[in-house]
């Protein structure tokens, strides 16, 4: 038998192998292999009857819930692209991404249809959208272009009345179609224009990442994983996509804000496998009770997302010293760039370590030669990891994806700043761009700028980064004002609640008479700060 070489034929062969077994689990809601795999194929049917034709791109709009999983694996059954957006999008977001993206059909929920309205008004194309949830809740202005989940595909508790084998043999995604060259996925996050970008992922690509991944980890299918990241976020959809990989379960949580709930389910669940990114280590490491909770099956943790304080490592290793705590670096564009092995974590806490298998990477001057260790340059990296670049947008593409050394090949500039020792770790100095790291989010201060600047009476704005111990950073945001309108900082606030994902909302503002400046003009951010 030939091995996968798509994404979700992966997941196929698991289903394959271990039927029976739980694959997601979300709150009381627990899914085999088998109904998953039943069920994203009927969706696959749906789409084709559609009219989704190979590449075709399919937006998923919905919170952490078992019909994000669903539906990206039948997508990919049905060739096309899915594009998974996080729920608390507002909608001009939304609606700049379908028209990005180009997108077809809409996959979401009756909870956000409001948003989804508002969006598909701006968009102005057609689109079809599937609904899970009532459809007295659906929009009277979409039912002609709309249908309801529940009426395309069976509960789980209708699956023993379907004969798997027989729709395996007969559904019209087996039909070989794409090949591993082919996108799998557009990964949206926020650029430095304020725009979001998507970032093209192929099934190569996705697989020789979470294929490195998993070997370092040291997965097996007896892993069960913790699961508490928006699925839009690739640290978050990667879980699932290396889990359904190697054979093991997926404890899906709909956020870490109850934190207490998430931490019963280690127990609850004997969970072997926990990511986090900083915020969450943090918020679990302020619990005063935090002993009370057993971790006797947790194997292992990880970070991603940003750095983390060297003082929060050392207070893990002391609170939890049989947990294996990976540290790693990357990037959307490349997934994972390095990792740094547990037993070294002591020796040295503020490394991001050394390039994940099948992965090189270089930092270089502005010049593009090879730096000495201790020089601070540009990560550049190299691999069959690295993207294929940004969706429609060739010039931003061009810029950070450059041809390599040898024909043929492209690297990845990452824009971010980073030394090397002499034994070969690395650690991670800062970017280079105007991007802030606030609770595990990207966040672009164009675009928190942007929507001050519609706030009427500002004059101008500026937003940084400042450290903070729980978000990593938090959002502070400069702003002057015309003397001759009354402007408070309630109203920036709730203007921005308003109009910004939550994790955008700046946390501090600060009015000034007016802001530093470059000889050039520009506002001086590093004045700022």
């Amino acid at each position: 038998m030939f091995a996968p070489t798509l994404l979700h034929e992966f997941f196929i062969r698991s289903a394959n192998l271990h039927p029976h077994k739980n694959a997601l689990i979300c709150g009381e809601e627990r899914y085999t292999y088998r109904q998953i795999d039943i069920q994203s194929g009927m969706l696959a049917d749906v789409l084709l009857n559609f009219g989704l034709k190979r590449q075709d791109r399919v937006v998923i709009f919905m919170d952490n819930v078992p019909e994000v999983v669903i539906s990206l694996f039948g997508i990919l059954k049905a060739h096309g692209v899915f594009v998974i957006l996080n729920g608390a999008l507002k909608a001009k977001k939304l609606a700049y991404i379908l028209k990005d993206s180009g997108a077809h059909v809409m996959i979401t929920n009756t909870t956000k249809a409001a948003a989804v309205s508002e969006a598909v008004n701006l968009f102005e194309k057609d689109i079809k959208i599937i609904w899970k949830g009532n459809s007295s809740d659906i929009p009277k202005e979409l039912i002609p272009v709309s249908l309801n989940w529940d009426s395309l595909l069976p509960t789980t508790s209708c699956e023993q009345h379907i004969d798997a084998t027989s729709r395996s043999t007969n559904i019209k995604y087996k039909t070989a179609n794409n090949i591993d060259l082919d996108l799998a996925a557009l990964i949206y996050t926020s650029g430095s224009t304020g725009e979001p970008k998507g970032v093209m992922s192929t099934h190569y690509n996705m697989i020789s990442a979470a294929r490195s991944i998993i070997q370092y980890i040291e997965n097996t299918e007896h892993d069960i994983i913790l699961d508490v990241l928006p699925l839009s976020f690739d640290y978050g959809l990667y879980q699932v996509v290396m889990a359904f990989m190697f054979g093991g379960t997926v404890v899906l949580e709909k956020s870490f804000m109850f934190l207490h709930k998430v931490l019963e389910r280690i127990e609850q669940e004997k969970i072997t496998g926990f990511p986090v990114v900083p915020t969450i280590l943090a918020m679990i490491l302020n619990l005063k009770d935090v002993k009370k909770y057993n971790f006797d099956s947790l194997r292992y943790m990880s970070n991603t997302g940003a750095a983390l304080p060297v003082e929060h490592i050392r207070k893990f290793r002391q609170l939890f010293p049989d947990v294996k705590f990976y540290s790693m670096f990357g990037l959307t564009e490349c997934k994972r760039v390095c990792y740094l092995p547990p037993e070294e974590l002591d020796k040295r806490p503020s490394s991001v370590g050394k390039p994940i298998p099948n992965c090189e990477v270089f930092i270089v001057d502005e010049e593009g030669k090879e730096v000495e260790p201790g020089v601070t340059g540009e990560l550049i990296i190299r691999g069959a990891n690295v993207t294929r670049g940004y969706w429609n947008a060739p010039e931003l593409t061009a810029k950070y994806f450059k041809p390599g050394r040898f024909p043929g090949e492209m690297i990845l500039h990452s824009g971010d700043y980073f030394q090397r020792d002499s034994d070969g770790y690395l650690y991670f100095l800062g970017r280079k761009d105007d991007m802030i790291k606030s609770r595990g989010e990207r966040v672009s201060a164009k675009e928190v700028e942007n929507v001050i600047h519609e706030v009427p009476g500002v004059v101008e704005a500026a937003v940084i980064g400042i450290p903070d111990e729980i978000a990593g950073q938090a959002i502070k945001a400069f702003i002057v004002r015309d003397n001759d309108i009354h402007l408070t900082e309630k109203d920036i606030m709730k203007y921005c609640t308003d109009n910004l994902e939550p994790f955008a909302v700046p946390k501090f503002i600060e009015y000034v008479d007016k802001l530093p400046k470059t000889p050039h003009g520009k506002i001086d951010k590093k004045a700022l700060v």
